[in-house]
């Protein structure tokens, strides 16, 4: 059962908000063991269920939340050691917004660490596994928030994407993942890694759900000055006719997909003319390059936000009487992946090498963006592959530059600020296959009218792992 079929049914009183939050705490207990979706459960879920008035918008529907987004009172760890006991006095704007409208916070998912990955084995605590096939990996860094919707451990989660963090999981679980328009939700108590880059965004298994998020958690925020004064109406686009629309599919430079990635492609192209759509190969050519610029931009900005954790005000804390060896000794605790970028972006902030490497990579950006404005003109929609194959197995990408290639389809929407839409799109030797869509800027409504459009014509409402579903 999907979300909004959950709420409902709670609206309409043939289940109770406690009924439904039990169902999805036993789902857990029994699956997650094998599936490592989650770090924290809320075991004070099932009191906070009883107390909630029925007639609450999201009333009794569990939501699963990323690690590093953090939640008063709960444990946050942003898949570190160095946040370990962690218990934030302060709650993020997306979650409060989610309570307040009667949600369930059932867990807090893993992650790779500080969101620093893309297959959630950089996780301090433990690697998170794909529900299609335990032995391949979920994508990352949101991994366990798309396994645990992807399992129906919960039928909605939050995860964060600096650089596909949320439509890449989501294409190797074969659910829905969205990156909002920067600023289209607010970042407040979103642990940082690249701060121009990171945004809260939703997952679900069907566009309807993904709606009832949107409409819940975006919006202007006084206490993120980087919040835009957009309205939500995302449930309310769903309703409004599809107009015809252009639609610009981005070839150039993107190559090497598997067969299942090629030809879901070419059978999308096929549905949107099928729709009305015009559908015409267009040219980005900045964005083969976006990776390059990426991985220069977000470690730099990493190594700033980073700074914070040297054991002077908060998380783990080495012991020791000399300032400098209690720094030294606290960021040892930071996992390979997260110290190699912290390198990495102190190196290209250095003196010597800025203009060489951050000068330039901003630069880069600025004319990223103006080609998708441009592009823009040309057409309403980019479709693109969410990943160039399926998921692939625990331990296949041992070489670090192998992980970042990981992310070569989804950095160009994080660089530019542009909302993007992975949805399932196929199969490939039982692994899911996602697709994803671009929109111009602030323009997040209309990628989900797409959407639903896709699902319609397809019947992929959301693709069924052979866990089944908790209703």
């Amino acid at each position: 059962m999907l979300a909004h079929e959950i709420r409902a049914k709670v609206a309409q009183g043939e289940v109770s908000p406690l009924e439904v939050a039990q169902v999805y705490l036993e789902r857990i207990r029994s699956l997650d063991p094998g599936l490592g979706a989650f770090l924290t459960v809320n075991e004070g879920v099932l009191g906070e269920a009883r107390a909630l008035d029925p007639r609450l918008p999201l009333a009794g529907l569990p939501v699963a939340v990323k690690d590093n987004i953090v939640t008063r009172g709960m444990r946050t760890t942003a898949g570190s050691r160095l946040l370990e006991g962690f218990l934030p006095p302060y709650e993020a704007t997306a979650v409060a917004r989610l309570k307040a409208r009667g949600a369930l916070v059932i867990g807090k998912t893993n992650l790779d660490e500080f969101g620093m990955g893309s297959s959630t084995e950089y996780s301090a605590f433990f690697p998170t596994r794909n529900p299609f096939d335990p032995t391949r990996v979920p994508g990352g860094s949101s991994g366990g928030s798309a396994v645990a919707v992807a399992a129906d451990l919960a039928p909605l989660a939050l995860g964060s994407d600096t650089g596909g963090s949320v439509r890449q999981p989501a294409a190797f679980c074969g659910i829905y993942g969205l990156k909002p328009t920067y600023g289209r939700v607010s970042r407040y108590g979103l642990i940082a890694y690249a701060s121009s880059l990171d945004q809260i965004g939703p997952m679900a298994r069907s566009v309807q759900d993904l709606a009832l998020l949107m409409d819940a958690i975006s919006g202007p925020d006084p206490l993120d000055a980087t919040s835009l004064d957009l309205r939500p109406r995302f449930q309310e686009a769903l309703e409004a006719p599809l107009p015809s629309l252009r639609l610009g599919v981005v070839r150039e430079g993107l190559s090497g997909n598997s067969p299942g990635v090629e030809g879901a492609l070419q059978e999308a192209m096929a549905v949107f003319r099928g729709l009305g759509f015009s559908v015409k190969e267009v040219s980005w050519p900045s964005l083969p390059l976006a990776l390059n610029a990426y991985y220069i931009l977000a470690p730099a900005e990493a190594s700033s936000n980073l700074a914070r954790y040297d054991g002077t005000l908060y998380g783990f804390r080495a012991e020791g009487e000399e300032l400098w060896r209690v720094v030294e000794e606290t960021r040892a605790r930071f996992g390979l992946e997260v110290k190699r970028r912290i390198l990495v972006g102190t190196f290209v902030l250095s003196s010597g090498y800025y203009e060489a490497y951050y000068g330039r990579a901003q630069a880069f950006r600025r004319r990223l963006k103006a080609e998708a404005q441009a592009l823009f003109q040309e057409v309403d929609l980019l479709l693109l592959p969410t990943t160039p194959h399926p998921a692939f197995p625990l331990g296949g990408r041992p070489d670090p530059l192998a992980m970042y290639r990981e992310d070569l389809y989804t950095v160009g929407a994080n660089l530019a600020g542009l909302p993007a839409l992975s949805f399932p799109a196929g199969f490939e030797d039982g692994l899911p296959v996602g697709l994803q869509l671009f929109a111009p800027w602030g323009r997040d409504e209309l990628l989900l009218q797409v959407a639903l459009a896709f699902e319609k014509a397809t019947d992929r409402a959301f693709l069924r792992t052979p866990l089944g579903e908790a209703f």
